[in-house]
């Protein structure tokens, strides 16, 4: 058989001059090819629905991972009053030097590998689920022209971080889920779907992904933002988004206890505070979309795989995805060399918004994201200006002291009741920022307006940075990779490119490698 990805190609190929001579003997091929992929992709569908009546087993929950247990600085130090500028060495200064295995790219320590115990489904009684209250529907724009329905089909308008977006479905997704949630009745969900025209319910989707340029993470919220549309009972919802992610060829579990239905995902970067269960040596984490978090303690799921699904989500963020754009403004005074300075920064809500819906990732993952580019380059255009005729050192400390004083401190428990680093855009946004937020921020400032390296410090309970000067400067400093980098603290407040905090001058940080 030939593949089913190469089935659109060779029919355009042998619609040329140069194929068949006789149009329905190409015909006949062409209809074959195509009787012979449905009969494929119906039997995988056969066969997992029929998997999915006996494959189930008991799962532990383990508990979400800590970032970093060490408590952060409630209140910042105010280094003395220096010359902004520091002379050149005279001595020696202080090197830390970090060996090659102590390079750790994120805080935390990866837990022992632990296999879950599990139960055989048979011998252990299924929970049963009762059907949840109804929630209020989401709010949809009604569309300005109502358009042509398809018989069979209806129209649904979402609105998705800005933007209204049509989509057409089947009506066989249309249905009411049985009760209770069980193997056989989620067996029977899997069917009904697979039955449905979802290929083309999928072309949608990936269509608006491309045009709004999303990323792993913002597709699956489009596609919750779907379920959210079609069903106002979560269970359903749980159910399509696994059925969709599965064919969008994600490798989506669907699990359920006594209480409520869960969404399981693998993910390419390690998510923290966010559960998770073990399979195959693989992290599938408990997903929320909506920014809860919910402690399930043992599941019930499946044990296999859907074949051709094995995709897992990458959370970085590449290209600015496209928003309706609610633009947001805030002035930003601080002063430098007994000079007020007044930064007016300018970014999107809808932005905001969707970087809230983030989980807590890799530290690593904030300093090497994509900065929203309308934001960038209001900031970088007014710091840039500041900047302009001052010499290397100078522009550093300019820019330490921007980060320093323009925006309060307060710890992510102070301001959110929990650890939430937080992307540049959102340092911006929020009236107050802490140490991992600030030097962040710094590191993609000086990064675009001074084009240095910078690498981030990770000590216990604190984040910091250390730029690679051209120039020579007394101060702290480590080694990285046979490069000798300053330290810059952007939470230290009124310090100099080389001041260290006090009490984490004697720590030697891991190093947060950041690219260029």
């Amino acid at each position: 058989m030939i593949k089913p990805n190469l089935l659109v190609t060779m029919a355009c190929v042998f619609t040329t001059q140069f194929c068949y001579a006789n149009s329905s003997d190409f015909q006949k091929w062409l209809n074959q090819e195509q009787s012979e992929f449905q009969e494929y992709r119906d039997k995988r569908d056969k066969e997992f629905t029929a998997f999915l009546k006996t494959q189930w087993r008991e799962m532990q929950t383990f508990q979400g991972l800590i970032r970093d247990k060490t408590p952060k600085p409630v209140n910042i130090p105010v280094a003395p009053d220096t010359p902004e500028t520091k002379p050149l060495i005279t001595k020696p200064s202080k090197v830390i030097t970090i060996p090659q295995q102590q390079l750790v790219p994120i805080p935390g320590k990866k837990p022992d590998s632990i296999t879950p115990p599990s139960t055989l489904l048979q011998p252990t009684p299924e929970p049963h689920i009762t059907q949840p209250p109804l929630a209020e529907p989401l709010p949809v724009k009604p569309a300005d022209k109502k358009p042509a329905i398809k018989p069979g089909y209806n129209n649904v308008r979402l609105t998705f971080f800005g933007n209204s977006l049509l989509i057409h479905y089947d009506q066989s997704f249309s249905f009411t889920l049985r009760s209770p949630v069980n193997k056989g009745n989620i067996s029977h969900t899997w069917d009904t779907f697979s039955r449905a025209d979802y290929e083309g319910l999928l072309q949608q989707l990936r269509s608006k992904r491309d045009q709004l340029s999303l990323n792993d993470w913002a597709y699956a919220l489009l596609i919750d933002s779907f379920s959210k549309q079609l069903y106002t009972d979560s269970r359903q919802q749980d159910l399509l988004n696994w059925f969709l992610l599965v064919k969008s060829g994600y490798q989506a579990r669907f699990a359920y206890d006594k209480r409520s239905t869960y969404l399981l995902l693998p993910s390419r970067q390690r998510l923290f505070a966010t559960p998770y269960f073990n399979f195959d040596n693989t992290r599938y984490y408990v997903v929320s979309f909506d920014s809860t978090s919910t402690m399930p303690g043992k599941i019930f799921t499946y044990d296999g795989q859907y074949p051709g699904a094995n995709r897992r989500l990458d959370m970085r963020i590449h290209n600015t995805i496209l928003t309706g754009r609610t633009p947001k403004s805030r002035d930003l005074r601080f002063s430098f060399q007994s000079k007020p300075y007044n930064i007016r920064v300018s970014y999107d809500d809808q932005m905001i918004a969707f970087l809230n819906t983030y989980p807590q990732l890799d530290i690593s993952l904030y300093f090497n994201s994509r900065f929203n580019e309308q934001t960038s380059s209001s900031v970088l255009k007014q710091l840039g200006s500041a900047i302009e005729g001052m010499g290397e050192i100078e522009s550093v400390n300019f820019l330490l002291r921007f980060v320093q004083t323009a925006f309060q401190y307060q710890t992510d428990e102070q301001q959110f009741g929990l650890e939430n680093y937080l992307f540049p855009e959102e340092t911006l946004h929020y009236p107050y920022s802490d140490c991992e937020d600030r030097s962040v921020l710094f590191s993609w400032l000086v990064r675009n307006l001074i084009n240095i390296d910078v690498i981030g410090l990770d000590y216990p309970g604190h984040i910091a940075t250390a730029v690679k000067l051209n120039s020579k400067i007394a101060g702290d400093k480590v080694s990285y990779k046979g490069a000798t980098y300053t330290v810059a603290d952007p939470t230290y407040i009124n310090a100099s490119v080389g001041m260290s905090m006090p009490q984490f001058r004697k720590h030697k940080p891991d190093i947060i490698p950041v690219l260029n």
